[in-house]
Order: structure tokens, then C-alpha cells, then sequence
């Protein structure tokens, strides 16, 4: 007899011996958290994206590399009502086989091109400030942009997959769709899930170290755009960490248990997988949180939030002596009448 059928979270996917939760815990937390990340997301980068396409007046090389970030963090944050839909049903999609397969390669793709795309915006920002004379900081627009276009065809090459392999997976009375089973095998998604993690985290800690290092050197951190710089650099590594950490270290614990134990005994997993699910909705956050490096990266958008309180005020202000002197006369004319009476 065959052990590990006779467990409940078992499930063959793919030939290959896996253990599925559907934990009522992820169904009650996770969808207020991913909602909340959705409306603050879209907000963030909707408004990056209108300021971006309506309001810069020139292009810079690196605010096309901002540009593209912001279009990442928004392609992944409207498909996140989807998986909220999915968490909320406790891992059982009703939209079909290829809709599934578009929603995991989409959230992997832009998450994959959110963190290509923040690494490249340190790695331009460490060549200005470290090296302000190289041949890079001269690069044309249409340069960026080819570069762009070359980066999201990477990111494409490298999620794809997701596309043309079937995702659904049957699972008893629900229908299963994720990438992220636990199965006894290291596929080509999860060597991806943390290649993309370790080398940009190692790029652009090295790039922060190196911009903040080569500042103090020239004495320069007290400057106010400097200061700035600094700032920008700070929150796109701590943005990056707090929101990336997490999911990749959990996971590497699930490897680890595999390694050694294998998929004969499912219940050892419940708890390290209810872990990743938690700590993979960070990964989301980060693209909540992205607007952040925009603000901090070009003083443009302090500029256009100061810009449009001040047109705020100088319409209010108006508005407010209107009814001063709209009070001021009517005080006048009631004390008009009171007067009036009084000689009656």
C-alpha cells in the first residue's frame, strides 16, 4: 500500500508528489490584506503613471526606468483581485485553465519586472553619484528605452512557461491553481523565485553601500539634494528586503524539508506553507510601496504634490473671502435694520 495516498493533503501533480493546504486561516486573512494592498497600489501607481504620462515635462534615461517600474507594480497589482478571489474560495478557481495560467505569469512576470526594474533605477542612480562621468549617465532616451523593452523580454523568457504548461490542477472537489505547491522536485520557477532575490539584493546593497560611502568621502551628506540621494537609496533597499526576505527565506525552509523528508509525511508542511502564503503577500506590498522611490528618486513629484496644494489654497483662499465679506455685509445689514427698528 502506497502511505502517502492515504494522506489528505496529498495530491500527484505533474507525476510528481505534493502536499496542498487549503487552510481556512489563509481564506480569512489574506483577501483584507490583499485588498488593502490593491486600493493603495492602484491609487499610488495609478497616480505615478498620470504624472508620469501627463505632467513630466522632459525624459530623463532614468525616469524611463521609473516609468517601466511603475508599469510593472500596476500590471501586478490588477491581477491581485483574482487571487484574492482565489484565496477567499480556499484554492478553488472557477475562471478556467488559461485564465489561471494568465494570472500566475502575470503576477510572476511583474513581479520579476518590478525587481529588475528597482534594481536597475540603484544601479543608474549608483553610476551618477559614484561615477558621474561614466558613458552610461549619457545614454539617450531611445537607449533607455531599448534597454527596457530588452529587460521586459528577459522577464517574459524567463516566466513564459507559465503560459503553455497546464496550471489547473484537479484536487478532489476544487479546482487547484498555484505555482507554488510543495513538491518533492526543484523546478525551474523556484530556482527563479530565489535567483531573482539574491542577485538584485546583492546588487543593490552593494550600489547603496558604494553611493553613501563615496559621499561621506567627498563630505557631501549634508547637502539638502544629497541628503535626498541618500534617502532614495536607503528606502529602495529597505522597501526591498522587508518585502522580498521574508517569502524567499521560508521557501528555502520548504526546500530544506524536502531535501531531507520528502513529501511521506504532508503534515509537517502545514505550518511552513501557511508561512509562505503569509509572507508571499509582502512581495505584493512592495508594489504598494514603490510610489515611494518614485517620490524620493526626482524632486518632479514633490514638486507636482507642492504644486497642486498650492492651487488648492489659492482656490480656497478666494473662496474663504467671498464669505468673509458675504458675512461682513450681512452683519452690516442686520445691523442696518436693528437700527431701523429702534428709531421706529
Amino acid at each position: 500500500m502506497n502511505l502517502p495516498q492515504q494522506q489528505d493533503h496529498f495530491l500527484e501533480i505533474n507525476k510528481k508528489n505534493c502536499c496542498v493546504f487549503r487552510d481556512d486561516f489563509i481564506a480569512n486573512v489574506l483577501p483584507p490584506v490583499l485588498g488593502l494592498e490593491f486600493v493603495f497600489g492602484l491609487l499610488g501607481n495609478g497616480l505615478a503613471l498620470w504624472i508620469f504620462c501627463f505632467h513630466l515635462k522632459s525624459w530623463k534615461s532614468s525616469r524611463i526606468f521609473l516609468f517601466n517600474l511603475a508599469v510593472a507594480d500596476f500590471l501586478l497589482i490588477i491581477c491581485l483581485p483574482f487571487l484574492t478571489d482565489n484565496y477567499v474560495r480556499k484554492w478553488d478557481w472557477r475562471f478556467g485553465d488559461v485564465a489561471c495560467r494568465l494570472m500566475l505569469f502575470m503576477l510572476a512576470m511583474n513581479r520579476q519586472g518590478s525587481i529588475i526594474f528597482l534594481t536597475v533605477v540603484a544601479v543608474d542612480r549608483y553610476f551618477r553619484v559614484v561615477h558621474p562621468h561614466h558613458a552610461l549617465n549619457k545614454i539617450s532616451n531611445r537607449t533607455a528605452a531599448i534597454i527596457s523593452c530588452l529587460l521586459w523580454g528577459v522577464t517574459i523568457g524567463l516566466t513564459g512557461h507559465l503560459l503553455y504548461k497546464k496550471m489547473l490542477i484537479r484536487n478532489r472537489d476544487a479546482n487547484l491553481c498555484s505555482s507554488f505547491s510543495i513538491c518533492h522536485t526543484f523546478r525551474w520557477h523556484d530556482a527563479m523565485f530565489l535567483l531573482e532575490f539574491v542577485l538584485p539584493l546583492a546588487i543593490i546593497l552593494f550600489c547603496s553601500a558604494r553611493i553613501i560611502w563615496s559621499l561621506r568621502q567627498r563630505q557631501m551628506d549634508r547637502h539638502a539634494k544629497i541628503k535626498r540621494a541618500i534617502n532614495f537609496i536607503m528606502v529602495v533597499a529597505v522597501v526591498f528586503i522587508i518585502c522580498f526576505l521574508p517569502s524567499v527565506a521560508v521557501r528555502i525552509r520548504i526546500f530544506w524539508l524536502l531535501h531531507t523528508t520528502g513529501t511521506r509525511n504532508c503534515d509537517i508542511y502545514r505550518s511552513v506553507d501557511l508561512a509562505f502564503f503569509l509572507t508571499l503577500s509582502f512581495t505584493y506590498m512592495n508594489s504598494m510601496l514603490d510610489p515611494l522611490v518614485y517620490y524620493f528618486s526626482s524632486p518632479s513629484f514633490p514638486n507636482f504634490f507642492s504644486t497642486l496644494i498650492n492651487r488648492y489654497l489659492r482656490k480656497k483662499a478666494p473662496q474663504e473671502a467671498d464669505n468673509i465679506q458675504s458675512t461682513s455685509m450681512e452683519l452690516t445689514a442686520d445691523l442696518s435694520t436693528a437700527r431701523s427698528m429702534q428709531t421706529i
